[in-house]
């Protein structure tokens, strides 16, 4: 049990945050362009009581040092005509003053109420999870029985995630972001941690309509029922940073879907992201082999990219002006008309949710189509020269919707949520081309080497590493990544992490560059929206398709290095041009020949199986220069 000075300590640890969250403003971190020169204004406060005292108001009416009666020369004292104006003013302006003082401290005892209850929450879980932490793994110690162990560890797990979750749903904002990104790490949180903070992907917080009205009236100077002719109550859709409303421009008449962020939000950033820091940095100091600093930095480092919708509204016009040149691909990024730090205005793009089968099916949409088509947009994201990359695509960002004037899908994919943008270096985009090629081609030297190029991981947690990005069990990865997925690999998945391998996982994440952490999450995202369409053809392909995408960069590379030698007319820079070029159709036919056999299968309603799809090694069979081929550099 922990000793008893701790709670006192805790309380004051909490002091000392709430007071450093007050005094320092959330940190801006990355800007996009239109941001980049703009100085963000800190939070207006409430004027305190000394400064009421000191305000014009009393100056004019406050008590005068003169005293009431005049002295003459001859010592004789006349009283003076009384001044009842005077003093009714005084008295008047005294009151109301004082009422405007009463008034301020109340709202500064609100919210420091709220947010020592919203700390209080924080501490009181954290200290009761440590506690339960402790005398679990103490508890363990002394039981024999394995079985019985795993019990008691999963059990501890359970209760703590309920406490969590309890703490994330009543302070709201950034705790519910926090617990919706917590619920997509399979690969390092425990099952009964991400299956209890399922549910935050569908609970959200609702600001009121006046909230927002007095919002949209602070942020542009205009009343919102004087910019808008109709403008919906209720939100159509609420998430844990904003809610989106329905409503019509008066002077347009055109129908637009208007983004404002809870009004409240941006006030608790600053203590929430500070309890969410000195959480992370408790746990590491009880458990250190478990040091989760690094997704508390990610917080500190993203927040302020998602609260500010001019930079998210500069993403989406840059993400619509990259597809425009790309039509095949049926990408639909709502238009931006106009943009504040807390609105974003944009047209009205409506669809279904992707995992919505009964309306895919009822339409002719071709799930296989549909797995295809995202699988191109988020590897054009990645692999792309130049493209920017959504890293938040969960289904509630993403929406399906028929459209039969298209020539290749009938369908649009329709893309929200711009404001967690990154882009990918390009040395770290060819390397991270080649490392899936050497996974897809089960090449266990070349994974290692591009591993370590692009996460810097040493041989010792290459095959964890392995596992998190491909979200697959080493075995197979080694083998043939083609397999479908099983239950069975799952439970072994999750078995092994029980067994001791979270540590090491968590460890490595704290040391991959920030990016791959983004990399994976949207992995990690991209392949649950996949799993939830129930494809008939499993995995084969997507990976056919990634590898277009990274073949693509690496023939891109070659051709750079070519241009770097001189020209390409100079005969030795013409045959590795005519060499690499060759390599690359061929390579390419194969692919493309396998998917139209691909395509026939499932037009005949069979299924896909690992005996057809895959080579004796592991990787795509296509013929004995493999995807290898792909990526030899020329001499």
């Amino acid at each position: 049990m922990l000793n008893s000075s701790f709670p006192a300590a805790t309380a004051a640890a909490a002091r000392l945050v709430v007071k450093r969250a007050v005094q320092t403003p959330l940190k801006a971190g990355w800007k996009c362009a239109r941001c980049r020169n703009q100085q963000l204004q800190p939070p207006t406060k409430s004027p305190s009581f000394s400064r009421l005292l000191s305000s014009s108001v009393f100056r004019q009416y406050g008590t005068s040092s003169r005293p009431a009666f005049s002295t003459s020369g001859s010592g004789s004292s006349k009283p003076r005509q009384p001044r009842t104006r005077v003093v009714l003013l005084a008295t008047t302006g005294g009151l109301a003053a004082g009422g405007f003082g009463l008034l301020a401290i109340g709202d500064d005892i609100k919210i420091g109420y709220e947010a020592a209850e919203r700390t209080g929450r924080v501490f009181s879980a954290l200290v009761i999870c440590i506690n339960d932490y402790r005398t679990t793994l103490n508890q363990r110690e002394t039981v024999k029985d394995p079985e019985e162990s795993m019990r008691l560890l999963k059990a501890c797990h359970k209760r703590c995630a309920n406490r969590t979750l309890r703490v994330l749903e009543k302070n709201g904002g950034i705790f519910i972001k926090l617990g919706q990104h917590l619920s997509a790490m399979n690969y390092l949180l425990p099952s009964e941690w991400t299956t209890t903070f399922i549910p935050l992907q569908d609970k959200c917080p609702v600001s009121s309509f006046e909230s927002i009205q007095q919002m949209f009236k602070k942020d542009t100077g205009e009343e919102l029922l004087d910019y808008f002719s109709e403008f919906s109550t209720e939100p159509i859709g609420a998430a844990s940073l904003a809610q989106v409303h329905l409503a019509m421009i008066r002077e347009t008449g055109r129908k637009v879907a208007v983004k404002v962020q809870h009004p409240g939000l941006q006030q608790w950033a600053p203590l929430d992201t500070s309890l969410t820091a000195f959480t992370f940095k408790t746990l590491k100091r009880f458990f250190p082999e478990y040091d989760l600093e690094w997704l508390s930095s990610e917080v500190e480092y993203s927040l302020p990219q998602e609260l500010d919708f001019q930079c998210e509204a500069e993403n989406a016009m840059r993400t619509q002006a990259y597809f425009s040149h790309i039509p095949a691909l049926p990408l639909v990024i709502p238009e931006v008309i106009w943009a504040k730090k807390r609105i974003l205005v944009m047209a009205c793009e409506s669809g279904h949710r992707l995992d919505d089968l009964a309306y895919l099916d009822s339409n002719g949409i071709d799930r296989d189509e549909v797995s295809a088509t995202l699988a191109r947009i988020f590897n054009e994201m990645i692999f792309g020269k130049g493209a920017p990359l959504h890293c938040d695509p969960h289904g509630g960002n993403i929406a399906i919707r028929k459209n039969g004037s298209r020539r290749e899908a009938n369908f649009d994919i329709i893309l929200y949520d711009h404001g967690l943008y990154r882009d990918i270096p390009e040395d770290l985009r060819r390397s991270y081309a080649k490392m899936w090629l050497a996974i897809i081609d089960g090449d266990i030297e070349r994974m290692k080497k591009y591993v370590g190029e692009v996460a810097g991981v040493g041989e010792d947690k290459f095959p964890l590493f392995a596992s998190a990005i491909t979200g697959r069990d080493f075995s197979i990865v080694s083998s043939s990544i083609m397999k479908p997925k099983e239950a069975s690999e799952q439970k072994t998945m999750s078995g092994a992490l029980q067994e001791g391998l979270l540590v090491d996982l968590v460890q490595m994440l704290g040391q991959v560059p920030r990016i791959i952490l983004l990399i994976l999450k949207t992995n990690d995202l991209t392949r649950s929206l996949d799993e939830s369409l129930h494809t008939r053809q499993g995995p084969v392909r997507q990976f056919l398709i990634l590898a277009r995408y990274c073949m693509r960069t690496v023939f891109d590379e070659q051709l750079d290095e070519i241009r770097a030698g001189g020209s390409p007319y100079w005969p030795p820079n013409a045959i590795r041009l005519v060499s690499a070029w060759l390599g690359f159709v061929r390579v390419e036919m194969k692919l493309e020949m396998f998917e139209l056999w691909l395509s026939v299968k499932r037009m005949l309603g069979l299924r896909n199986t690992l005996a057809a799809a895959t080579g004796p090694g592991g990787g795509i069979e296509l013929g004995s220069s493999g995807i290898t081929a792909a990526v030899q550099q020329p001499a």
